[in-house]
């Protein structure tokens, strides 16, 4: 008896919940268009210029130019709308001529031999006999070049 008294009393009160939501969502019937107003007319435009003299008259200051941090100038490049926030998209963009680079067919999707294309180059470069198989020298022209070492300062 007690299940079926509060399954009524629930019921009942999803149903009010969705009147409720309905009621609140109903959407207004838009009234009648504002009158248009009356036409006035023209002021007749003079023949002559005006002018004015602008001898003791001061414009408004120049902005100044604000040095920006190294990560303010890094999010000022990534922050597309300047409105402070990067979003996903704003994150991503910067990848997207990196992307159509590797998208040779250009059809949007990188397929595993596009993505891998540098690496593919790089092993047949490095194949010198090309039997699709590379010993320890061949290997060793694979190597990125090393950028030399700044000797520490001893001071």
């Amino acid at each position: 008896m007690n299940r079926t008294l509060l399954g009524a009393l629930g019921a009942l009160v999803l149903v009010a919940i969705g009147l409720f939501w309905w009621q609140g969502r109903a959407i207004e019937a838009p009234g009648p268009p504002p009158p248009e107003p009356a036409p006035t007319a023209e002021p007749k435009q003079p023949d002559v210029l005006p002018s004015a003299d602008v001898a003791d008259m001061r414009g408004p200051a120049l902005p100044e130019a604000i040095e920006m941090s190294k990560e303010q100038k890094r999010f000022a490049r990534y922050d597309r709308n300047n409105d402070s926030i990067i979003t996903r998209n704003e994150m991503l963009s910067t990848r997207v001529n990196s992307f159509r680079k590797l998208d040779k067919d250009g059809n949007n999707l990188l397929t595993f031999e596009e993505w891998a294309v540098t690496t593919v180059d790089k092993f047949d470069k490095a194949d010198a006999n090309g039997n699709g198989q590379l010993n320890a020298a061949e290997f060793a022209t694979t190597r990125s070049p090393t950028k030399p070492r700044k000797p520490r300062c001893n001071c």
